[in-house]
């Protein structure tokens, strides 16, 4: 009888049970998140890990899960990608409406083969949705290095996510909006000669330059995260802008689509700036870094003193 009445008060109350798991579900796992983010990661000097991974068989299995976990994470990543073009596809006849506007519209492309619109149809697909993925990308890769950073390392990796974006989104714009009004009459034009448009090449040549400018806009935040990590000093990138700006100017030249110095201009200037401002970040972020260890030495020796 008492069994009985056990299971029939569990039968009862497993409706009640449910409902507090899921209203409870929100809140357990942000107060797991929270504690992730504040945990101190395990000290790992750089030469012991390469030596127990010689040695020690228990290190080169723990060498091989992170492989593993690492492939988990870009086989979500991938997947998300997948999702993200397929969702792409609602959108991206509007998208290339779009992109064709700085040559007067469609009606100014010629198409020669078959296939050339279902070619340039799947690229712009792609890159829209390469472009709508890049958050979740970031998040990935963030969450597969997460567990080596510190708390502080973590929460700046975590709001990077959105400024990776947002820089990404700007070298897009500025290469649609400002470079391509630019580029364009000298192209079509050069020595006289009316360029007949096609759409492969255009779309090839609009959504190449967009992604790589984009991919460029990245770099101040790329240095702060670094320098916060302690991998980059501010000061060894203030003593070689000379050779930064060399470097940008040959980059530049691989990425404008003419030779003539304006348009290299045109991506040199905002790139020159974005080193420039990388450096002040640089410094904003090392002196972080400095002050935190300060901090967490002068702790660890009130510690050692109490």
């Amino acid at each position: 009888m008492r069994n009985f009445l056990r299971g029939a008060w569990r039968i009862i109350t497993s409706p009640f049970h449910l409902l507090y798991a899921i209203l409870a579900f929100p809140f357990r796992a942000i107060s797991r998140f929270r504690k992730f983010l504040n945990t101190e990661p395990d000290e790992h000097p750089l030469p012991e890990v390469f030596v127990e991974l010689t040695t020690n068989k228990d290190a080169r299995q723990m060498l091989w899960d992170q492989v593993e976990a690492f492939r988990m994470h870009l086989l979500r990543a991938l997947l998300f990608l997948i999702l993200t073009v397929s969702v792409s596809f609602v959108f991206t006849q509007k998208i290339i409406e779009f992109l064709a506007q700085p040559v007067g519209g469609l009606d100014q492309l010629k198409a020669i083969e078959v296939t050339e619109s279902i070619g340039v149809f799947m690229r712009v697909a792609l890159f829209s949705g390469i472009a709508l993925a890049i958050p979740y990308i970031a998040f990935e890769l963030w969450l597969f290095a997460a567990p080596g950073l510190k708390p502080r390392e973590r929460k700046m990796g975590l709001a990077g996510i959105p400024l990776a974006t947002l820089f990404f989104l700007g070298g897009a714009a500025f290469t649609f909006f400002l470079m391509l009004p630019a580029a364009l009459p000298f192209l079509n034009n050069f020595l006289g000669i009316k360029t007949e448009l096609r759409p492969q090449s255009y779309f090839s040549f609009v959504t190449g330059l967009m992604f790589w400018l984009g991919v460029s806009f990245e770099f101040p935040l790329v240095i702060y995260v670094l320098s916060a990590i302690g991998l980059i000093k501010p000061e060894l990138l203030a003593q070689q802008w000379r050779l930064a700006i060399v470097l940008i100017a040959i980059v530049a030249a691989a990425v404008t689509p003419t030779v003539d110095p304006v348009n290299q201009g045109l991506v040199m200037a905002p790139m020159i700036l974005l080193y420039f401002f990388s450096i002040g970040l640089s410094y904003v972020a090392y002196a972080g870094r400095e002050r935190n260890n300060a901090e967490a030495q002068k702790k660890a020796a009130e510690e050692a003193a109490g």
